[in-house]
């Protein structure tokens, strides 16, 4: 009955322990209130039947009930319709460019920094509802996987589907991959863009050098965040092949170029990480999701309903009712 009911004035509700003090004064009255006559016989009265001096007593509900719908008015009961309207401003524009060497494939991370990364990046994905996302893969060579979009759902899949492969040239063409994944987003009127370049390595191949790709990114104004993905020291890594095909691992030191990410962070405007373990890994990207975000504004709309006067109109009535019994019906039992 009271399901979307606000009371404004609460306070009021403190009036309702005086009524039980009314009604103990009621009882304690009663008598008093009650006319005697006393008389050395009743056989000159006969017994009356009518239920009226039996029903005089709702006289006295009736005015409690008149001052409790009262001091609920007095708290003020409203509903309150409560309309959003939401603005969104111009979202931002992001490039990942992922690391899918075959050190990727490396035992540090779990299950592996490759599948690892896929998880935390899906996530990272999924919350950026009002952006636009595009995916690019690198080894010694690096191609578009996904182009920019704002269909998470291909942008998702696109994700998934990346794996360690023989197709791309071996080895960690660094340049390459930012160098593509300014290509991908230089043109875009977004009023942020972003690339997050993700490495295991240090840049041993590609034609194009990492510094020259990065004032390429200055350029344009896009902002790179580089990560640098493994623990420090001793990796369990792919050293081999064997006849299978299958790969044969082997602890290997983890060589991170940190100064060269850190470098290209710095120049664009961005930072640098190093995500050692899931735990970390998953950190960094809530940190990057913190420092870009989409503008969005809320309106609320409030629409307030007062819902006193019916309480004060069935008071009124209540007290006017126990009045006009008081000296008509009852006047003779009063």
């Amino acid at each position: 009955m009271l399901e979307g009911i606000e009371f404004l004035n609460k306070e009021w509700f403190w009036l309702f322990l005086l009524l039980p003090l009314a009604i103990l004064w009621h009882i304690l009255k009663f008598k008093k209130q009650t006319p005697e006559l006393k008389i050395s016989s009743l056989s000159g009265f006969k017994a009356s039947k009518s239920l009226l001096p039996h029903l005089k007593h709702a006289l006295f509900a009736l005015r409690l009930l008149g001052l409790a719908m009262l001091i609920t008015a007095m708290a003020r009961p409203q509903t309150v319709d409560v309309s959003t309207r939401t603005k969104t401003t111009r979202g931002i524009d992001i490039v990942m460019a992922i690391d899918v060497s075959a050190s990727m494939l490396a035992k540090d991370l779990k299950p592996n920094r490759l599948e690892a990364l896929k998880l935390v990046a899906a996530d990272f994905i999924q919350g950026r509802p009002n952006d636009r996302i595009g995916l690019v893969e690198y080894a010694g060579e690096s191609y578009t996987k996904t182009p920019i979009t704002s269909d998470k759902a291909i942008v998702l899949r696109s994700l998934k589907e990346i794996k360690y492969n023989t197709i791309i040239e071996g080895g960690t063409a660094i340049g390459m991959g930012l160098a593509t994944a300014v290509n991908r987003i230089k043109d875009s009127k977004a009023k942020s863009k972003v690339i997050i370049l993700l490495t295991d390595g240090v840049n041993n191949s590609g034609f194009i050098d990492p510094i020259t790709a990065s004032e390429l990114a200055v350029e344009y104004g896009i902002k790179t965040y580089t990560i640098g993905l493994g623990t420090n020291g001793m990796a369990l890594s792919p050293v081999a092949l064997s006849r299978d095909g299958k790969f044969q691992y082997g602890r290997v030191q983890v060589e991170i170029d940190e100064d060269l990410l850190k470098e290209i962070a710095e120049a664009t405007g961005g930072q640098y990480f190093r995500a050692t373990d899931n735990r970390k890994l998953i950190e960094i990207y809530k940190e990057i999701d913190k420092l870009e975000k989409t503008d969005v504004e809320e309106f609320k709309f409030y629409n307030y309903e007062e819902k006193y006067r019916p309480l004060v109109l069935l008071a009124g009535l209540l007290l006017l009712l126990e009045l006009l019994l008081r000296f008509t019906l009852f006047r003779s039992f009063i």
